[in-house]
């Protein structure tokens, strides 16, 4: 149970990393990622919305959605518990934190379509995880996607202290930064972990 629990967190952090392996989630990867700051606190927000969208989607599906033969609905179902989880959270940072809400303006609402929080219900699914694996593959998953932008973002802020040609200036040269990342993490597919 451990290595399994081993194995499921590295692959979602580094192996099958949701952005740069799996190519999920790139609008707020690549719109909130011009500052550390706010590609850290979009990388929580993602953190906290993947974990607790795992628990709760696990649980709707077991114990709700299969035994009724309702399975055709997971899709919808757990676009509404996302759509919650996201609107519970931008409630809280517009009450908490209202900097880090006014940085990440458009792209918080956007975890809503995100894709990789999508993702992982649906991986979690097909994967047939348990609840603790779901759970762990859910906040270990938004770990990656954190660790990606993170990254990214401090890529982007020395990109822009950088000498390019020209004609990259803008997004082009984010484009080949991301490219340029997603080569590096590419040489952990072929990892085996246990």
């Amino acid at each position: 149970m451990l290595t399994n629990i081993i194995s499921i967190s590295l692959g979602a952090i580094l192996i099958n990393n949701f952005i740069f392996s799996q190519f999920l989630g790139i609008c707020p990867f690549l719109g909130c990622s011009s500052k550390v700051d706010t590609a850290a606190g979009m990388g929580l927000a993602v953190v906290f919305v993947m974990g607790l969208a795992s628990a709760i989607c696990w649980v709707i599906d077991v114990y709700i959605l299969v035994p009724l033969g309702l399975a055709f609905l997971e899709t919808l179902a757990f676009i509404l518990v996302i759509a919650s989880l996201v609107q519970f959270v931008e409630m809280f940072l517009k009450k908490m934190v209202p900097s880090l809400y006014s940085a990440l303006g458009i792209y918080l609402p956007l975890i809503t379509t995100n894709c990789a929080v999508l993702g992982v219900v649906l991986l979690n699914v097909q994967n047939n995880y348990n609840f603790i694996e779901s759970v762990v593959y859910g906040i270990t998953g938004g770990l990656g996607f954190m660790l990606a932008i993170v990254l990214f973002a401090s890529v982007r802020e020395r990109v822009d202290f950088a000498d390019y040609p020209e004609c990259f200036e803008g997004f082009p040269i984010c484009l080949v930064s991301a490219a340029l990342l997603a080569l590096a993490f590419m040489g952990f597919s072929g990892m085996k972990i246990f």
